[in-house]
């Protein structure tokens, strides 16, 4: 191969584009939020790893990140963003009140948005620094690097969506 030339697949490139060009939507409802904010802000910038682009219309993003105390009433509205989103499209659950429901152990908060959708990563603490939530979205662009393209069409995909509810 000669300068400026490179050999690799398509499968792998698609990847790279998706890996280096998530659109996040925040679901943030409590004290993470505060954190994301951070997180997008200037001394963190979330935008050095290609998510410059913060969107607030679920058709437009592939990645939801929920953060904060989700009550049950609010679940059918997380569900419907949720099934809103194109394919493919990846959750990162901020927060402790997020992935099981946090300190808030009672009658009307959801214990763990897993309950509703499927999650793909967790990010711990309460509320988590700037540092973990960045963690929790690299670990996001690995998942994205290394799924293939027909990964969202096997059964095995179907089956998780199906325990969900979800055609």
């Amino acid at each position: 191969m000669g300068e400026g030339f490179m050999a690799t697949n398509f499968e792998k490139v698609v990847s790279l584009a998706r890996k280096n060009s998530i659109w996040p939507l925040p679901f943030a409802t409590s004290c993470c939020g505060i954190e994301f904010m951070a997180t997008m802000a200037s001394h963190y910038d979330l935008a050095r790893f290609g998510s410059e682009r913060v969107g607030f219309s679920p058709r437009q993003c592939d990645l939801l990140m929920v953060m904060g105390t989700i009550s049950k009433k609010m679940g059918p509205v997380l569900r419907q963003v949720y099934l809103q989103m194109a394919e493919p499209r990846w959750v990162l659950s901020v927060g402790a009140c997020a992935s099981s429901g946090g300190i808030f152990d009672t009658y009307s908060v959801l214990q763990g948005i897993d309950q509703v959708i499927p999650v793909d990563v967790y990010v711990p603490g309460c509320p988590p620094r700037p540092e973990a939530i960045l963690d929790g979205f690299m670990n996001i662009q690995k998942l994205v690097n290394q799924e293939g393209l027909r990964r969202r069409h096997s059964d095995q995909y179907k089956e998780l969506l199906a325990g969900y509810g979800i055609q």
